[in-house]
């Protein structure tokens, strides 16, 4: 790998992690940039999942405010994690990445608007004031399963989908559900990237300037949720997820 090679890749793990620590969506900056170094599609995934472990080591060290208090809550979430990021692996291993490339854009879309229509924190709280508490719903550890095993497999905008998942059915705002997020996506991928560091074939030397690149963007994705409006951000990250939805579409129907 020659300098400048190093450098672009260390520079697209900045942006890839600071993009995907706030939005879920570092692959669209990441695996093109591993692409344009000349690594084959198989390779360039294989990698991109591999160097992803320090996207969530810098998100994860940087929210310790926002995942105060929500041990218990996590627990559950991160076994399924596990089950999730071990079956998608396995998945990917076995099986073309193609099968879910229709139906991909329709569960991003559909992400996308969760996140863009949810109920300000404000109201849910004031509402909440006048009821009972709001317990998280019992199923989601098996919803939390179900988009990690996409996660492992498939990939693309997995965070949108965990994001608008805890949104929705936890009620909490965009910095604490967006830790929730990095932690439980975090496990799923490190569970899914030691498989493939074990039996698939991982370009190292571009492994290694992308996830330095991923760890510094993560340690600043946090620090930006939680200084920014919150229904400005929510709009950026919806929006962004479904031009990439726009994208697949196109990629998968025509």
């Amino acid at each position: 790998m020659t300098v400048p090679e190093f450098l672009f890749l260390l520079a697209a793990g900045v942006g890839a992690g600071l993009t995907g620590s706030i939005a879920g969506l570092a692959s669209l900056v990441s695996y093109p940039a591993l692409l344009a170094t000349g690594l084959p599609p198989v390779t360039a995934n294989v990698t991109n999942t591999v160097a992803l472990v320090l996207n969530a080591v810098g998100s994860v060290s940087a929210s310790r405010p926002e995942l105060r208090g929500q041990g218990r809550r996590l627990r559950p979430l991160l076994l399924a994690a596990v089950g999730g990021g071990v079956t998608g692996a396995v998945l990917l291993l076995l099986t073309p990445p193609d099968a879910f490339e229709r139906i991909v854009p329709w569960l991003i879309a559909g992400a996308s608007v969760a996140i863009l229509v949810q109920r300000p924190p404000r109201e849910l709280a004031a509402e909440g004031a006048q009821h009972a508490p709001v317990r998280d719903p019992r199923w989601l550890a098996l919803g939390t399963f179900a988009v990690t095993v996409y996660g492992g497999y498939f990939g693309a905008a997995a965070g949108v989908l965990l994001l608008a998942l805890y949104l929705l059915s936890t009620g909490e705002g965009l910095p604490r559900g967006n830790a929730m997020k990095n932690v439980v996506l975090g496990v799923a991928n490190g569970v899914a990237a030691l498989g493939f560091a074990l039996l698939a074939d991982v370009a190292w030397a571009a492994a290694l300037p992308l996830a330095a690149g991923f760890f510094l963007g993560g340690r600043l994705g946090p620090r930006v949720v939680r200084r920014a409006p919150q229904t400005a951000l929510r709009t950026v990250i919806a929006l962004a997820g479904l031009g990439l939805a726009v994208h697949l579409g196109v990629q998968a129907y025509l």
